[in-house]
């Protein structure tokens, strides 16, 4: 292969070993007939790294799918310590991701919201919940608003990471105007340049 033509994800990717627990979480996903749209793996080690070095206790996951993404926060708390807090809309979906957490050794560290994420959202503000780390990787119109709830139920110094910021290009493409695309710009440039937030972009796999 011309090395001008290797791709860097897949090198740097394939100096780790694969991820058991992606493997199993991916077949259980295709046994089901879900989308796989799961964390990829190498964002998945960001975040167990990112949580464990920022000693985040408190972690919320807005969008569970299959329930990778939620392994990967969770095995970034201390090992006597933390919860995972995770909203998902679709009752199967809530159901094999907790049942895929139970398997990875975390179904006591780990709660499930089934929902429309704003309703669960509206409801840990009211009960004065509050975290130190949020991901958001779900419907890519509502990027927006769920980055302000994370803002309102955020402790001080807490990370917020998103995935699939770049919606495989389309965001990068002037013709892309829909509502997906047009939110997720608005929250990219919300990351750059919101005086309450210290932001950067990460153009890997789909953008993080």
């Amino acid at each position: 292969m011309n090395e001008n033509h290797v791709n860097p994800e897949a090198y740097l990717d394939g100096l780790f070993e694969p991820d058991a627990e992606w493997e199993r979480v991916t077949r259980t996903i295709r046994e089901r007939g879900m989308p796989e749209i799961s964390v990829a793996p190498g964002y998945g080690r960001l975040l167990t790294m990112l949580v464990a070095a920022s000693g985040a206790r408190s972690l919320l996951e807005i969008g569970a799918l299959a329930g990778y993404s939620g392994i990967c926060l969770a095995r970034g708390l201390p090992a006597d310590d933390g919860l995972l807090t995770s909203l998902e809309l679709k009752p199967e979906y809530a159901e094999l991701a907790s049942a895929n957490l139970a398997a990875a050794g975390y179904g006591d560290r780990s709660e499930m919201l089934v929902g429309t994420a704003a309703d669960s959202l509206s409801k840990l503000e009211a009960e004065g919940r509050r975290f130190d780390f949020f991901f958001i990787d779900a419907d890519k119109e509502n990027y927006p608003v769920y980055l302000e709830f994370a803002i309102r139920l955020a402790n001080p110094g807490a990370l917020i990471a998103a995935d699939n910021t770049l919606l495989r290009g389309r965001t990068l493409n002037p013709d892309k105007q829909g509502p997906a695309v047009q939110a997720v710009r608005l929250f990219n440039q919300t990351i750059a340049t919101d005086p309450r937030l210290i932001g950067t972009h990460l153009p890997s796999y789909d953008g993080l």
